[in-house]
C-alpha cells in the first residue's frame, strides 16, 4: 500500500487517534531519516513528545505507563492538532547540518520507531513524515520541559545537563504517522494525517 492511500483504520484530518498517541510515548528513540548533497541517511535520536499540539509537558491526558496499553483502535477519541517530537542534536554533526538546512524553511524528514527483538506477528511500530527546525532561545525552554520530564536524567547530571543546553533542541511536527500492529491482525495499520486533503 502506498503512503497516498489510507487503510481501513484512517482518521480525518486534526485527529491524532490515542493508539498512536500512545505508541510515540512508549517509545524514546527514533531513526530519523534526511538527505544532504551527499545523498540519503539515518540518524537515532532520543525523542520526548508532547502530544497536545505544543510545548508544555502536555501527554494528551495519558500517562506513560498507560503507553503500552491495547487501546482497542478506532473507536477512541483523538485530541485535536498533532504531537511534537523534541530532540537534542548538535549542528556540527552531518543531520543537525542537513536539518538546520536554508533557514528559515523547515527541514522535510521521515522516521520510524519500534521496539528491537519483536516477533513478527506482535510487530508494532511507528511510521512518521514532517517537519523539522531548531527551537530558537524564546521557544527553547517549554521544550526542554518536555526533553527532561521524559528523561529526568539529564536534570540529575549537571554535566549532562550543561552540555546539552548547549546543543540545539529541535522540533518536529509530524503531518503524517502511520502504526503498524501485526498483534491486531497481519498488517493492521491506522493512519493520520494534519491535512487529510493531501495525497
Amino acid at each position: 500500500m502506498s503512503e497516498s492511500e489510507s487503510p481501513a483504520g484512517a482518521r480525518p484530518a486534526q485527529v491524532c487517534p490515542v493508539a498512536i498517541r500512545r505508541a510515540l510515548i512508549a517509545h524514546t528513540t527514533m531513526t530519523l531519516a534526511y538527505a544532504d548533497e551527499d545523498g540519503p541517511q539515518a540518524a537515532a535520536v532520543l525523542y520526548a513528545v508532547e502530544t497536545g499540539g505544543g510545548a508544555g509537558g502536555d501527554t494528551g491526558g495519558l500517562a506513560e505507563t498507560d503507553a503500552g496499553r491495547d487501546t482497542g483502535g478506532g473507536t477512541e477519541t483523538g485530541v485535536a492538532g498533532g504531537p511534537v517530537l523534541y530532540f537534542v542534536t548538535s549542528t556540527g554533526t552531518r543531520h543537525g547540518r542537513a536539518l538546520a538546512g536554508p533557514a528559515p524553511a523547515p527541514a522535510r524528514v521521515a522516521f520510524t520507531a519500534q521496539r528491537d527483538g519483536q516477533e513478527w506477528s506482535a510487530l508494532t511500530g511507528l511510521q512518521g513524515r514532517g517537519y523539522c527546525r531548531p527551537l530558537g532561545v524564546d521557544e527553547r525552554a517549554a521544550g526542554w520541559r518536555v526533553y527532561t520530564a521524559r528523561f529526568p536524567f539529564v536534570e540529575e547530571s549537571a554535566r549532562l545537563r550543561e552540555a546539552l543546553e548547549r546543543t540545539t533542541l529541535w522540533e518536529l511536527r509530524p503531518d503524517w504517522l502511520r502504526l503498524i500492529d501485526n498483534g491486531r491482525g497481519f498488517g493492521h495499520k491506522e493512519e493520520w494525517r494534519a491535512d487529510a486533503g493531501r495525497g
